[in-house]
């Protein structure tokens, strides 16, 4: 692979897993609500990222993904594993639901902890939605099923992302806004100016907002300036 492609896949990578880990409890709350209810947030919370390139080592290497391995303990005090794979490529996978599998059954065969396995979907196919693993063969079954969350679906939803409070409202407003001005680079600036105000509207710290422009790569330092403009009417 030439080298251009690799660092353009290390660039969706790296924002990914630094939001991710920044804003980790917001982020299961806001794409996997039913999950964050049953975790105690106020227990401490290990993201096992050396841990877990040792699993990754011994299973294919292919396409990329911005993946978290993160012990948890629940309300009822049990230690909990979350598999957290975001798709940033942007395409389709045939072999999706088998890698999501292998990685669960990998982490479980390491820890010996049921690993709980979720996906943020990033590409803008709206025909995949791959949610489920199954193999049968006359007496064997195999059915493994893990949590989605599809960002393009929440196109349909905008309204809902603008009065929401989470920062990933935020990050999905970007991300879909990116896809869709892809080729009007005028639209797309003006749309990463309005969400960056919009940060500022909310009362985010400075160092959120920081944060969170960097994922939104506008590609301009942030000066008293640079509020000023994303401020004022433009």
């Amino acid at each position: 692979m030439c080298m251009s492609k690799k660092k353009k896949r290390a660039d969706y990578d790296s924002p990914w897993k630094e939001i991710l880990e920044a804003y980790f409890q917001q982020a299961i709350e806001f794409f996997f609500p039913n999950t964050a209810s049953d975790i105690d947030w106020q227990a401490p919370i290990e993201f096992l990222d050396k841990e877990f390139q040792a699993i990754l080592r011994s299973a294919k290497q292919g396409k990329r993904y911005a993946d978290k391995l993160v012990k948890v303990r629940t309300l009822s005090g049990q230690e909990k594993l979350l598999l957290i794979h975001v798709e940033v490529q942007g395409q389709k996978e045939d072999e999706f639901p088998l890698r999501m599998f292998t990685y669960n059954f990998r982490t479980l065969d390491r820890y010996k902890i049921q690993a709980v396995s979720l996906a943020i979907l990033c590409d803008s196919d709206k025909d995949w939605n791959p949610n489920t693993y199954a193999f049968t063969h006359n007496d064997t079954i195999q059915y493994f099923k893990f949590g989605t969350a599809k960002l393009l679906k929440y196109q349909r939803r905008w309204k809902q992302l603008e009065a929401s409070d989470n920062v990933f409202a935020t990050v999905v407003m970007a991300h879909l806004k990116t896809q869709q001005t892809e080729k009007n680079p005028e639209q797309r600036k003006y749309w990463k100016f309005s969400l960056i105000r919009r940060l500022y509207e909310k009362g985010l710290s400075e160092q959120d907002i920081r944060n969170l422009y960097r994922f939104n790569r506008l590609g301009y330092d942030i000066t008293k300036r640079t509020r000023k403009r994303v401020l004022g009417r433009f």
